[in-house]
């Protein structure tokens, strides 16, 4: 499966928006991005284009239950 153009950008800008207190779940994420007017498909999505950022290092994953995650530059 492969990213699309601008994926990431669109949740890294909403989070810089939102400045979240904490690392997020996907879940929380595809809320907060819905909230945004940013349609993302589900929350496995997310996961994936956070997961593939993640192995750049833009991205931090927190491998609790269920994982969490904070963008460079956010929380």
């Amino acid at each position: 499966m492969r990213i699309r153009r601008g994926e990431f950008e669109r949740i890294r800008s909403v989070l810089t928006e939102a400045e979240p207190e904490e690392p997020m779940t996907a879940r929380e994420i595809l809320a907060l991005l819905d909230e945004h007017g940013e349609e993302f498909d589900s929350a496995h999505r997310v996961a994936t284009v956070l997961g593939r950022r993640a192995e750049r290092g833009d991205v931090e994953i927190i491998r609790e239950q269920p994982y969490r995650y904070r963008i460079g530059g956010t929380v």
